[in-house]
C-alpha cells in the first residue's frame, strides 16, 4: 500500500474513475452493467404516472428548456442532461424495485445511470463510454457507502449521500475529467451530500427528492470540475468532510479496497419484491415456512423476524402505513403480502395494502434484533423468522441469501421478464418498444452513438 493510498483515498479513488477504460473492466462484469441498466430502465418507466414523479417533472419542464438532447424516459420529452437526470433518477427509486449493494446499503443505478445516460445522449458517445461511466460511478458510490459505514446510515439515506459523489463520478468519465478535476468534482459533490431519513415518520415524498438531488448535484459537480471550479481535496476522510459530519465508524481503508480486482457492481443486488430491501430476508423466509408447511394466512398466530439493527431504524418507524409507498417500509404490510398472496409485488401493495386480511397479518408481526444477523450485515442480508401457529406449533424459516443476491441471482431471461412487468405497469410503452429496449441495451458495447432511448 502506497503512501497516497494511506494519506489521500480520495485522490486515489479520483484516479481510478478518471482512468477507468473499457479494456480493464472483465467481460462479466460489462454483461451484469448491461443487466442492471435493463433492470434500472424498468424501474424508470413503472414510476412515470407516480405523482411525485410528475411533480419533479413539472418543476423541470417549468425551469429548463422545453426540448434538448436528453430524453425524460417517464413522458418521451427531451431536455437539458441536468434535468433528465432530474427526472429520471427520482423515477428510479419510487416503486423500490431498483438494484441494492448489500455492503453499502447503496441503490446505485438511480444515481449512477441517469446522469449518465442523459450525458451520454448530450455528448454522442458511444455504448463503450456509458458502459464505462457507470462502472466508474457504481465503484464509487459503493466504496464511498461503505467508507461511511453503519453509523452513517441510521440517519443518512446512503443512496442520496454517497449517490453525488457516484453521479459525479460517471459524469466526469464522460467528460473525460483528468485525476485532479475527478477530485474536486468529488469535493463539490461531496459537500452537497444530503438525505435523511425523516421522511418516513411522515410517508413524505422526500425518497423521489433524495435521488433526483443527488444525480443533480453530481452531474453539475463535474461539469464545474471540468471548467476549473475546484473543490475540497478531502471531502470524505478530511477533519471537517463527510465522514466527520455523518459518521462514527468511517473506515478511510474501503474507498480504496481493491481496486481494479474487486468489481463492487458485480456484488449488487436485483430486487424481487417491491418493498425496502429491509423486508426482503423475513419475506423470503416466511414464504419458504408457508409453502413447506402448506400454511393459510389464519394458520398463523404470530411471526417474529429476526433482523439486523438497519432494519430497526428504518422499518420500525411504520406502525400502520398512510400510502402505498410508506406500506413498503412496514415489515408486517410486507409480508401480510406474502402469506396471503406469496408474493409482494406492486399489483399486490395497490390493491391490498391496508386490505382487511393483509392489515390483520400485519398486527401480528413484530420485529426483533438478531445477533446472527446483525452481526452479518451489511456484507450478508440473512433471512430468519419463527412462526407461532394456531395449533400451537412453532416453526422456523432461513434464507441464507434473498432472491436477487449474487449467489441467488436473477437470469437475463428473468431480468427482461421483470423489466417488461415494470414497463407495462407504468403504461408508457408498448410490448414491442419494451421487447426492442432490451436489444438495445443487449447490444450496447457495439452501440456507435447513444440516442433517444424511445421514439
Amino acid at each position: 500500500m502506497t503512501s497516497a493510498t494511506i494519506d489521500h483515498p480520495s485522490l486515489v479513488l479520483a484516479a481510478f474513475a478518471a482512468e477507468l477504460k473499457l479494456a480493464d473492466i472483465p467481460a462479466p462484469v460489462l454483461r451484469r452493467t448491461e443487466d442492471l441498466m435493463l433492470d434500472w430502465l424498468g424501474s424508470v418507466l413503472a414510476a412515470r404516472s407516480a405523482r411525485p414523479v410528475q411533480s419533479i417533472e413539472r418543476f423541470a419542464l417549468t425551469m429548463g428548456p422545453a426540448d434538448g438532447p436528453s430524453e425524460l424516459l417517464t413522458s418521451r420529452r427531451t431536455t437539458s442532461p441536468m434535468f433528465a437526470a432530474l427526472v429520471n433518477a427520482a423515477a428510479s427509486h419510487f416503486v423500490e424495485q431498483d438494484d441494492v449493494h448489500n455492503g453499502s446499503v447503496f441503490h446505485p443505478a438511480a444515481v449512477v445511470i441517469a446522469p449518465a445516460l442523459a450525458v451520454a445522449q448530450s455528448l454522442g458517445a458511444s455504448g463503450a463510454q456509458l458502459l464505462t461511466a457507470v462502472v466508474a460511478g457504481y465503484e464509487v458510490g459503493i466504496r464511498a457507502g461503505e467508507f461511511l459505514g453503519r453509523s452513517h446510515y441510521k440517519v443518512f439515506h446512503t443512496t442520496a449521500t454517497a449517490g453525488t459523489l457516484a453521479a459525479a463520478a460517471a459524469v466526469g468519465r464522460l467528460l473525460g475529467l483528468s485525476p485532479q478535476q475527478m477530485l474536486h468534482a468529488f469535493g463539490s459533490a461531496g459537500t452537497q451530500s444530503a438525505g435523511l431519513w425523516e421522511f418516513l415518520r411522515d410517508a413524505a415524498d422526500s425518497k423521489q427528492l433524495h435521488c433526483a438531488h443527488a444525480a443533480a448535484s453530481g452531474l453539475m459537480s463535474a461539469y464545474l470540475a471540468q471548467d476549473g471550479f475546484t473543490g475540497a481535496a478531502k471531502i470524505l476522510e478530511g477533519a471537517q468532510g463527510l465522514a466527520a459530519g455523518m459518521s462514527s465508524d468511517a473506515d478511510p481503508a474501503r474507498l480504496t479496497d481493491r481496486l481494479g480486482t474487486r468489481w463492487a457492481l458485480a456484488e449488487t443486488s436485483f430486487k424481487y419484491h417491491a418493498s425496502c430491501r429491509h423486508t426482503h430476508p423475513a419475506a423470503d423466509a416466511l414464504l419458504q415456512v408457508m409453502t413447506q408447511h402448506r400454511l393459510a394466512p389464519a394458520d398463523v398466530a404470530r411471526v417474529t423476524a429476526h433482523v439486523h439493527q438497519g432494519a430497526i431504524d428504518v422499518l420500525g418507524r411504520v406502525t400502520v402505513p398512510a400510502t402505498v409507498h410508506q406500506g413498503k417500509f412496514s415489515m408486517g404490510t410486507v409480508l401480510g403480502l406474502i402469506a396471503v398472496h406469496g408474493r409482494a409485488g406492486l399489483g399486490e401493495f395497490d390493491r391490498d395494502f391496508l386490505a382487511a386480511e393483509v392489515a390483520a397479518f400485519r398486527d401480528k408481526v413484530a420485529m426483533e434484533l438478531d445477533a446472527e444477523v446483525d452481526a452479518a450485515y451489511p456484507a450478508r442480508w440473512i433471512g430468519k423468522v419463527s412462526v407461532h401457529t394456531a395449533d400451537g406449533r412453532l416453526l422456523h424459516g432461513r434464507v441464507d441469501e434473498p432472491k436477487g443476491d449474487p449467489g441467488n441471482s436473477l437470469s437475463r431471461a428473468e431480468i427482461e421478464d421483470k423489466m417488461q412487468r415494470l414497463a407495462r405497469y407504468g403504461d408508457g410503452v408498448s410490448a414491442e418498444e419494451a421487447k426492442a429496449l432490451c436489444g438495445r441495451i443487449w447490444a450496447l458495447e457495439e452501440t456507435a452513438r447513444v440516442g433517444r432511448w424511445l421514439g
